[in-house]
């Protein structure tokens, strides 16, 4: 089996190749045996320092597959039974313009989110769509696996255009892995009711022993709210008054404001990860080094790798099977009546089940209209941000600014867009 990573000299990619070196069961055991790994990236220097370490965590591993690091998309992607992309487009010096103009006009300064979530959408959308033709132009049967944010927009972009692809983000199964542990039990007797958009999601209900199991959320909320509610940054009343757990980037939702008088007396996210990344790269050019840094948990991606051989295990598998908790996986895909009040195109973040045939979204439970209002207007936001980031222009822009749930004021929009275009235009080739 080969797969090709666009965007492997990332500074996270060890985490997935860690993940790679220790899940490496047969395909029908839930794992991923790899022959060969292509890492694709134009930044070589980068690129070599972090295929270096691939090799050591592969050989400390004994994994037996082969590494290849190249700057050559069209080679590197050739003859790949899957695609993953986790590609930042204007690296972590855009990431900081992001994070930092919505500020002036009292808006939120994030990288998915807001207004700097538009800009990276508008960034990003183009150049993925562009190697996800040359990949179909070489290998229609393979696989996209995009973890690139946002990827609510970014899937969506993929799957208008007609490509096999899938989105994966890790708050899912980050979610997971941190209620085991609170309730003392294995990650994978856990299922989660897990449903929204990219990055604006609920637990809906926690199931001790998969997905028709006992629904023990209410049990986790008054045995562990305050742990919860602390590491959410949110309030535990509010906690106890949703009864649910919202996502951690609900918190720009529900405290906007808050998080703005924050965000505006600290360094961006992007200039602390910066910094541990030239800390990181210096490590990986270690040759004693054969295995993850534990400085690498606060990069970002944590419980990613996991996810990611789940996901393409089960799409490169051998046949459809019955339904069980290990084919069922929370993804980004068509919204095909999952969530009712959506529109059938919308991609929505969901538990699905994941075959080699494709990807069905479960059915979601009743939702309040509490969080079926806020999904529905940020997915009416993401219709018009992909239209901005497909076809241009300032009016586009505009409109999707006006649009979003967290700005909706005509004089916030007019600056905000502003201020998007006067710093991406290096990126938009229609300015």
């Amino acid at each position: 089996m080969k797969l090709a990573v666009v965007g492997g000299g990332s500074t996270y990619t060890p985490e997935l190749i860690d993940g790679f070196a220790r899940l490496r069961a047969p395909v029908d055991q839930g794992g991923l045996p790899i022959t060969e790994l292509v890492l694709i990236d134009p930044a070589t220097e980068r690129l070599e320092l972090v295929g270096g370490l691939a090799r050591r965590i592969f050989a400390k591993q004994g994994h037996p597959g082969r590494i290849v690091t190249t700057a050559d998309l069209d080679a590197g992607v050739s003859g790949a039974d899957a695609v993953l992309l986790q590609l930042r487009v204007g690296g972590q010096a855009a990431r900081h313009q992001d994070e930092t103009w919505p500020l002036e006009c009292g808006c939120v300064g994030q990288e998915t989110t807001g207004a700097g979530g538009l800009a990276k959408a508008l960034r990003t959308v183009p150049v993925v769509l562009e190697i996800a033709e040359r990949v179909r132009r070489g290998n229609p049967d393979a696989w996209i696996i995009d973890f690139t944010n946002p990827v609510g927009i970014v899937t969506r972009a993929l799957l208008r255009a007609g490509h096999k692809a899938v989105g994966l983000c890790n708050v899912a199964i980050g979610l997971q892995r941190r209620f085991a542990a609170l309730l003392e039990v294995r990650p994978e007797e856990l299922h989660l009711d897990h449903y929204g958009l990219n990055h604006l999601t609920w637990e809906l209900g926690v199931r001790l022993g998969g997905p028709d199991g006992e629904d023990i959320l209410h049990r986790l909320i008054a045995e562990h709210g305050e742990r919860i509610a602390m590491e959410l940054r949110l309030p535990r009343p509010l906690l106890d008054r949703l009864g649910v757990v919202p996502s951690y980037y609900l918190r720009y939702f529900y405290a906007h404001n808050e998080v703005v008088d924050e965000l505006r007396t600290k360094p961006s996210r992007a200039a602390e990860v910066a910094a541990m990344e030239k800390e990181l790269l210096e490590m990986y050019g270690d040759p004693a080094l054969d295995e993850k840094p534990a400085l690498l948990a606060g990069r970002g991606g944590a419980f990613y790798s996991e996810a990611a051989v789940a996901l393409a295990a089960a799409l490169l598998g051998d046949g459809p099977g019955d339904i069980g908790p290990g084919d069922i996986q929370v993804v980004n895909t068509r919204n095909s009546g999952a969530l009712p009040f959506l529109p059938d195109d919308a991609v929505v973040e969901v538990p699905a089940r994941v075959t080699p045939g494709g990807v069905e979204p479960l059915p979601a439970p009743d939702i309040d209209p509490l969080y079926a209002g806020l999904m529905a207007h940020t997915t009416a936001y993401e219709h018009l941000a992909l239209d901005a980031a497909l076809y241009g222009g300032r009016d586009r822009v505009f409109t999707a600014l006006l649009a979003h749930p967290l700005i909706g004021q005509y004089a916030s929009a007019e600056a905000l867009t502003d201020r998007l275009l006067a710093h991406n235009r290096e990126h938009l080739a229609w300015l």
